[in-house]
């Protein structure tokens, strides 16, 4: 195996500054998402010993405190004294850029963030203790106040066990909610052991009683079968191959089904990589230089025809797991969602051009079902444009959109697409205050009314029967669904501007379901928003000045800060409540308004709690909704 890991591996970057100024450029944000970024920093650690071999088990705990504990069965943090003068724990939690991943050796590949990771826990952390199992030794250290020693290192037992275990407190004064989710872990989790066939990950949360255990002793195999389980397959045995070229390890899973959606999950030694990269580049090429070469050789298609990749890849449901060493490894950008290392895409080209085409010759009868699929989704896709070119081109088609396009929206006068704006209002109220003070040259208001369709399970055909959905495709012009194209959009910013209640949520649900079914590239372009209105207004002093709050504990803290000094105070039921110009000043005008960009980080899993969230099976969503949405006293369902 690789030599020893002790304390000689660790090497020192540069010191641990900064972190708690900045917590949002070491783990992305303080909100839920950046506070689980904390659990995937330390978990990462014991994945990267199960990765190069020395570990086959973690557990993480979600304490009854709030505290978060995760225990892996790896070789144990190096427990001897640094060339720096200070214990090597010390050093690797409490100094930035210090770790084994920049020894040369010390691992074959590493899906961490460059040994950032136990430190930058530890300085967002009240308080931290790492016990460590090494050499018969049981050794513990302390830390609080973000990364401050308040016990140095030191022998606690004896032991014949290997392993570290890590037990946090998120500092609640970076974290505005502390409040972790066995849900968002798990389902992190149970990727990471999809992706590690030998290793087991167990999740036991103590304040609400759950537990879960993954182990896929069939790796990517189950990953593509979980993806799948919703679907009809068009053959029953995944696709599986693996190889090694160029010190790059490639794994592959893949299986067709009858639905029109492509899901292509790749990840780089475990990391997920959101916005692919060469690998998924080489992979896609390589299947489609495989298929057109099968399609001309058994005359499916003319010697100078070729099939679209994207009509090639139409239900099919992929995983790509590469292995790349440290030397070679390169992410475009600071982020580690984009994979740039060139080798990766002649080398998955190579792997699987090779296995798709010994397996297209090995299966005919599954070769001839997916280039019948791709042939009818090429057909699909032609008609489709000659159809929209025929309703570009026909003047009485063009007078019906106009038609019901200008009987509720207030258009933008501006031709520049990329600073014009469409609001979604719910209500013709709130719709006609938009209307009256907006910004005419940018802002275009299209007011709804009622909840819009749920279309989860919808067509393009139903869209078209739905008046309001196709007031929405009319105003933004850009298609829908296969020929939607968000360069055509009318608008480059499509807002969602609902009330502050359950119904306006609800509604702010069926849109993104809408856009994320029929307009994708829409949110995959950071198009789609989502306002946020103020809860409330404070006036104060004798000329009543105002001000706007957007939530209950921002007003209880300004409730702190005038003490007994005189204000009137007032809730904001409904936009239709707000004067026009209030609207305009809190809600819409650039320099005050407060938009949430719609992301879409992981398709698979949107697609997954899309079909919770928004299906006919009741269980999985009330389930969900246990778990993961806090209700308090003020919540009164019975109104």
């Amino acid at each position: 195996m690789a030599k020893n890991y002790d304390s000689s591996s660790i090497k020192i970057l540069e010191g641990l500054e900064a972190v708690r100024k900045r917590p949002g450029m070491y783990i992305g944000s303080t909100d839920k998402r950046g506070m689980h970024h904390l659990i995937w920093e330390i978990v990462d650690n014991g994945m990267d010993e199960v990765i190069n071999g020395y570990g086959n088990y973690i557990k993480i705990l979600i304490n009854k405190d709030g505290s978060i504990t995760v225990a892996d069965n790896g070789r144990g943090v190096p427990i001897g004294m640094h060339e720096s003068g200070k214990s090597t724990p010390e050093v690797i939690y409490t100094v930035l850029h210090a770790g084994g991943k920049f020894e040369e050796g010390a691992y074959k590949v590493s899906g961490g963030l460059h040994g950032v990771g136990a430190s930058v826990v530890n300085a967002l952390s009240e308080w931290m203790t790492v016990t460590i199992y090494k050499e018969g030794k049981i050794s513990q250290i302390k830390f609080n106040e973000g990364g401050k020693v308040l016990e140095p290192l030191k022998e606690i037992g004896k032991t014949n066990k290997t392993g570290t275990i890590v037990q946090f407190m998120p500092d609640k004064t970076i974290f505005k909610n502390c409040n972790f989710s066995f849900t968002t872990i798990s389902e992190r989790m149970q990727q990471s052991a999809f992706l590690n066939p030998n290793v087991t990950i167990e999740i036991i949360d103590e304040e609400d009683n759950l537990q879960a255990k993954y182990h896929y002793e069939e790796g990517i195999e189950a990953f593509v079968k979980y993806l799948n389980e919703n679907k009809n397959p068009i053959h029953n045995n995944v696709i599986r191959f693996e190889n090694e070229k160029n010190r790059i390890g490639v794994s592959i899973a893949m299986q067709y089904t009858t639905s029109d959606s492509e899901i292509i999950e790749s990840f780089v030694n475990d990391v997920k990589t959101s916005d692919g990269g060469s690998h998924e580049v080489g992979f896609k090429s390589g299947l489609t230089k495989a298929f057109n070469e099968y399609a001309r050789g058994n005359g499916i298609i003319k010697p100078k025809d070729s099939l679209d990749g994207g009509d090639l890849r139409e239900g099919l449901t992929a995983v790509i797991n590469v292995r790349i060493p440290e030397d070679l490894l390169q992410f475009e950008g600071q982020t580690k969602g984009k994979l740039g290392t060139p080798e990766a895409k002649n080398v998955c080209d190579n792997i699987v051009y090779e296995n798709m085409k010994f397996f297209l010759e090995e299966n005919r009868e599954t070769a001839l079902s997916i280039l019948e699929k791709a042939s009818k989704a090429k057909e699909a896709r032609e008609a489709a444009r000659k159809a929209r070119e025929a309703v570009k081109n026909n003047s009485k088609n063009k007078i019906n959109k106009e038609k019901i396009i200008s009987e509720k929206l207030a258009k933008a006068t501006g031709r520049d697409y990329i600073h014009n704006e469409l609001f979604l209002v719910e209500g013709d109220s709130a719709g006609g205050s938009a209307k009256s003070f907006r910004d005419k040259e940018h802002q275009a208001i299209l007011p709804l009314r009622g909840k819009v369709l749920n279309t989860e399970k919808a067509s393009a055909h139903d869209i078209e029967s739905n008046a309001e959905l196709r007031q929405i495709e009319y105003a933004i012009g850009a298609g829908l669904g296969e020929t939607f194209d968000y360069k055509e959009s009318n608008y480059g910013k499509v807002i969602i501007m609902t009330d502050a209640d359950v119904d306006g949520s609800h509604i702010q649900i069926l849109l993104i379901t809408f856009f994320y079914k029929f307009m994708r590239p829409l949110i995959e372009n950071g198009m789609l928003y989502i306002a946020t209105p103020p809860l409330y207004s404070i006036e104060t002093g004798k000329k009543g000045e105002k001000e706007y709050i957007s939530t209950s504990e921002d007003l209880e803290k300004r409730r702190q800060e005038l003490g007994d000094k005189p204000y009137k105070l007032q809730r904001f039921k409904g936009l239709g409540e707000m004067n026009p110009d209030e609207l305009y000043e809190t809600t819409m005008s650039p320099k005050n308004r407060r938009l949430i960009r719609v992301n879409l980080t992981d398709a698979a899993l949107a697609e997954k709690r899309i079909h919770v969230l928004m299906g006919d099976e009741v269980a999985p969503r009330k389930a969900w909704i246990n778990e993961n949405v806090d209700f308090t006293l003020e919540d009164d369902f019975r109104k």
